[in-house]
């Protein structure tokens, strides 16, 4: 990961604006509703990779301890100005040594899977927010999937033939992104071998958006109760093993035994 390049993308790139529109409070609003499933009143959060802080401030509004970290300088003074009461720690993912062991009982693990290129560096996030999380707590991340990045941008781009000669396709179909790009991607294969690496125990697994980025010309066009009648069709097939790596997001949630 070049974290010179991710730092200029988010000084430009507005995180919030996505996660607003109506397709992305899809993916926001599915978080929310599995991290309150597990969540418990007291609950110390940690946000690793908290971008402009669109969950911190969510879960801090809800009263509740929130720690945010981010590596992108111009993120966390968004955070402060939105929000006194959050935490605020200018950090990378792999490396957490400013954070005590079994600090926090609901870890999220959203942005850097995103971001990080390399298995290596993937696993080392995965065992510093192991290590961060009590006995008992829960970690959930969020990763981008292969075939949505593929299709979209392979195919429906028609940039497929540049990407495989570029060697950025492989002949698996798998991305294989160079280490100063800003995004990696994943199949299922990948989280399991990371789960299985970390020894982790998985509690849930789901697809974090379902189809909506393949259809949200359309969804951010829907009245009020077509769009609650499609967020409502999204949570009752979001767990459904065959709609798992079709979307943009899987979200990944983990226990500490």
């Amino acid at each position: 990961m070049n974290e010179e390049n991710l730092i200029k993308y988010y000084n430009k790139f507005n995180e919030d604006k996505r996660l607003n529109t109506k397709h992305g409070m899809i993916e926001f609003k599915t978080a929310i509703k599995y991290i309150e499933d597990y969540i418990k009143p007291g609950n110390k959060i940690l946000d690793i990779g908290a971008g402009t802080g669109k969950y911190s401030i969510y879960f801090s509004n809800k009263g509740y301890d929130v720690t945010a970290v981010e590596l992108v300088k111009h993120n966390l003074k968004v955070i402060e100005k939105n929000n006194k009461d959050i935490k605020c720690i200018l950090g990378n993912a792999i490396d957490l040594s400013i954070i005590p062991d079994n600090s926090y009982d609901i870890t999220l693990l959203f942005g850097p899977m995103y971001h990080l290129i390399s298995y290596e560096d993937k696993l080392k996030a995965l065992n510093e927010a192991k290590r961060v999380t009590k006995k008992n707590g829960y970690i959930f991340i969020s990763y981008c999937m292969n075939e949505y990045a593929l299709i979209t941008h392979g195919f429906i781009d028609n940039n497929i033939i540049n990407e495989i000669n570029n060697k950025r396709v492989n002949k698996d179909y798998l991305i294989t992104p160079k280490e100063d790009d800003l995004y990696s991607f994943v199949r299922l294969d990948d989280i399991n071998k990371l789960i299985k690496d970390s020894n982790l125990k998985r509690v849930k697994i789901l697809s974090q958006d379902g189809p909506t980025e393949y259809i949200k010309k359309t969804i951010n066009k829907m009245d009020d109760k077509t769009l609650e009648i499609f967020f409502d069709y999204h949570l009752k097939t979001c767990e459904y093993p065959e709609l798992l790596g079709a979307g943009r997001h899987i979200l990944d949630i983990l226990k500490i035994d």
